[in-house]
């Protein structure tokens, strides 16, 4: 017991235990994100259940809960187990969600021929495909076989997917920058370039119509299970698959087209569906100019306060408030960018440089410019606080080491101080990025938006648009899980642009420790 007294004790066991604590959450979070997240790409089985009343549905088991009423609670009676399916077929039945009680389900069955469609609009379709038609007329129906059917689906919908993305290739190289060119007026000083810009527009435009017509030439008769039929132009049929048909490894092919169609599209139907790349790029890109705008302005100021200002009172409270700065709610900077930014800065550029297009605000509304500009703000103590700190531990003699040797103070800064302290500005960026990339507060009042499929980088001057709205992580996750109509629809996706989020605070962060250890190696002395 005295050796325990006088020695560490419990201390270092307590600590172990802490920080294996701490790893369990993390990995129970991530693996609770991922499999409710990336389940939701998986091609699940259709079940066709009949129920004790004789009629019939087709949909995909969700889950199944438990539930007592009142009545039977006070009677002793039993749980309740309840399913939840989704069925589809909005259109068709005017909901897309079905709760059935057990104890009514009598059969369930995975027919092969049972398929799913994913729609442009009225979310999934799921029943039976009858035939094919062009232009009206039927070209091959269920009496050639299921399988033959479903070839000609399939052929038909990589004809449709090469005419879709032959009209967006029209309309973003085409005509948004025709459009672009006549509302400027750059080019079109003389009534004979305006006319060439607008009959240049007009024949794209054309272009895009024979494409649309294109796509409006095949359509599907389906069929649900209780026999009502519908007629579906294939131009709105995003993906179809048979999934009571598929091999696993057909099933984990189609679960990573699904995932990286997440990854790489954009959203529709108000944010329900679709995917969030917009959403990712517009995040990497703020957090971009984030860092280059943070980075120089809070090393400079480390660096002057702990490297060239006299030490004072007056030193100290700066260095109170900094700190204090960094506990500033991020409403706050938002509040603040608001203001002084957007309307009073902005508002300013608006009169100077753009005032032909005035009332429309060019920089006097939110955008890319000040949502970086107002995390820079958010961010900056938490870059300075760092980086005094990492000049802080730098030993005295190294810097009277490089003076005694004929250095001047510039020299010693640049050649002995700074890269010492690099991986302490580099930890304090990277915990700047890391907090940059979660905050939604300060960007719904300075430039995120609810819907921007268009990324606010392209191919004409100056490329890029720091007048643009632009899609945050946060804010889509927010948007999708509390502002849309159908919460059990939005679930799933909240769960998988949660993990996104997790994963790439988890990369930022392994990316600092990484880098701060490789640059601690290089510039290791004889003190550590």
């Amino acid at each position: 017991m005295k050796r325990w007294r006088r020695g560490e004790g419990g201390w270092p066991w307590l600590a172990a235990g802490s920080v294996a604590v701490s790893l369990l959450m993390v990995a129970a979070l991530v693996a609770l994100l991922g499999a409710r997240g990336l389940a939701h790409f998986w091609p699940a089985d259709v079940e066709l259940v009949t129920l004790s009343d004789g009629s019939r549905f087709a949909g995909q088991r969700v889950r199944h809960v438990e539930t007592r009423a009142e009545t039977q609670a006070k009677a002793g009676g039993g749980a309740r187990t309840q399913v939840l399916y989704l069925t589809g077929n909005r259109d068709l039945d005017g909901q897309y969600w079905r709760w059935v009680d057990a104890e009514r389900i009598t059969k369930r069955e995975t027919p092969a021929g049972l398929i799913v469609l994913e729609r442009q609009r009225w979310g999934e379709f799921i029943g039976r495909l009858v035939a094919l038609r062009e232009d009206g007329a039927t070209q091959l129906t269920r009496d050639a076989g299921d399988d033959a059917l479903w070839q000609a689906l399939q052929a038909r919908l990589a004809r449709v997917e090469a005419l879709r993305e032959r009209r967006e290739w029209l309309r973003e190289n085409r005509v948004a920058p025709l459009a672009r060119r006549l509302a400027a007026g750059g080019e079109a000083d003389s009534q004979s370039q305006h006319a060439e810009l607008t009959a240049q527009l007009k024949a794209a435009r054309a272009r895009i119509a024979d494409v649309q017509r294109a796509l409006a030439r095949d359509s599907l008769v389906l069929e649900s299970v209780d026999g009502r039929r519908l007629a579906q132009p294939l131009g709105e049929v995003l993906a179809a698959w048979r999934p009571n048909a598929m091999s696993p490894f057909a099933k984990l092919a189609s679960w990573g087209q699904r995932l990286w169609a997440f990854l790489s599209e954009g959203p529709r139907a108000a944010n329900g569906a679709g995917g969030v790349w917009p959403a990712i790029f517009g995040t990497v890109l703020m957090v971009l100019l984030m860092s280059l705008i943070v980075t120089p302005f809070g090393v400079l100021a480390a660096v002057y306060l702990n490297e060239v200002a006299r030490q004072g009172p007056l030193i100290s409270l700066v260095r109170i408030a900094v700190r204090n700065l960094a506990g500033v709610p991020s409403i706050v900077y938002g509040v603040f960018g608001l203001g002084v930014l957007v309307y009073g800065i902005g508002g300013s550029l608006d009169q100077w440089l753009f005032s032909e297009a005035l009332p429309s605000p060019t920089f006097g509304t939110g955008g890319l410019l000040w949502a970086s500009l107002t995390l820079a703000l958010l961010t900056l103590p938490v870059v300075i606080v760092a980086t005094e700190e990492g000049l802080a531990r730098i030993p005295v003699h190294q810097r009277e080491g490089a003076l005694a040797l004929g250095a001047t103070r510039y020299e010693t800064l640049r050649h002995v101080v700074l890269p010492m302290a690099m991986p302490a500005m580099l930890t304090g960026v990277i915990l700047a990025v890391a907090r940059a990339a979660g905050e939604v507060a300060p960007l719904m009042l300075v430039g995120a938006a609810k819907l921007a499929p268009q990324v606010p980088v392209d191919g004409e001057f100056p490329f890029l648009h720091l007048d643009s709205k632009f899609m945050h992580l946060g804010y889509h996750l927010y948007n999708v899980g509390f502002l849309g109509g159908d919460v059990e629809r939005a679930m799933p996706l909240v769960y998988a642009i949660a993990l996104l989020l997790v994963l790439v605070i988890a990369v930022l962060n392994l990316t600092a420790i990484f880098l701060r250890h490789h640059l601690r190696a290089r510039h290791r002395g004889p003190y550590r």
